[in-house]
């Protein structure tokens, strides 16, 4: 192994025991798993899990169209939009609540809907889908301009609708990237927190509930949730590391 390899080894091994460590350390001290049985930690789990699905399920509606719009068509003004759609990914968490807000509250012909925001379930997917969406359209337009456009015209000729060719030959092969969008985008979306501190403080969501059990009673009492989390979070990226891997394995 030459010097060269061995130092990019070193870098590596630095970053990677960076990441690593913090998280095994918190999964061997966890600290008192009876809190999870606590009435408050179970709504707050239903409501980030519901929320979370709700928020995907709407991206994912969305997200297949505009991926394919974006992957298939030129159009003027292409690029602002594709890096609109990317901005929430750049935005820090508390100015995306306070612009929510802020729209919502500013224009008067949807006033009336704050009702149904602030403090409410709804607020809870409205932001979820927020910092969401990104992912999911991307992983779909990924998927889209990954798939030969001439499978497409082949389908075409032999005389299938446009409809039936979407349904039956392109989306079926950009499968992957559909999971890999509604996993990417489900766990965006519960990890939130500084935007629902700002929307939707209730009904707690389990990051808010975390930073309220911190600030309240210190480290020991957020740390059971933390690691509940944790283990949440690894279970999603484990999923998705394997339809990846399932991805390139069927290439």
């Amino acid at each position: 192994m030459e010097k060269f390899d061995i130092l990019m080894s070193i870098f590596l091994i630095i970053i990677f025991l960076f990441i690593f460590l913090p998280i095994v350390y918190m999964l061997i001290n966890p600290g008192d798993l009876r809190v999870l049985l606590d009435n408050e930690v179970i709504d707050a789990f239903k409501t980030t899990l519901l929320a979370g699905t709700v928020s995907t399920l709407i991206a994912l509606i969305f997200g297949i169209p505009t991926g394919y719009i974006l992957a298939r068509y030129d159009f003027k003004f292409k690029n602002f939009v594709e890096a609109v759609f990317d901005l929430p990914m750049a935005i820090p968490h508390s100015v995306i609540g306070i612009l929510i807000l802020s729209f919502i509250y500013g224009v008067n012909v949807i006033k009336f809907i704050g009702n149904y925001v602030v403090d409410n379930f709804f607020g809870i997917v409205i932001v979820y889908l927020f910092v969401g969406i990104p992912f999911m359209v991307n992983s779909i337009r990924d998927g889209f301009l990954n798939v030969d456009e001439e499978i497409e015209y082949v389908s075409r000729t032999l005389g299938a609708s446009k409809i039936r060719t979407f349904f039956e030959i392109s989306l079926p092969l950009i499968k992957n990237n559909v999971i890999s969008g509604i996993i990417l985008s489900f766990a965006r979306g519960i990890s939130e927190v500084g935007a629902l501190l700002i929307i939707a403080y209730y009904p707690k969501t389990v990051p808010v509930l975390i930073l309220e059990r911190f600030m309240d009673f210190g480290l020991n009492a957020s740390k059971p949730i933390s690691v509940a989390m944790i283990i949440v979070s690894i279970i999603l990226f484990a999923m998705l590391r394997a339809f990846r891997k399932h991805k390139v394995n069927t290439k």
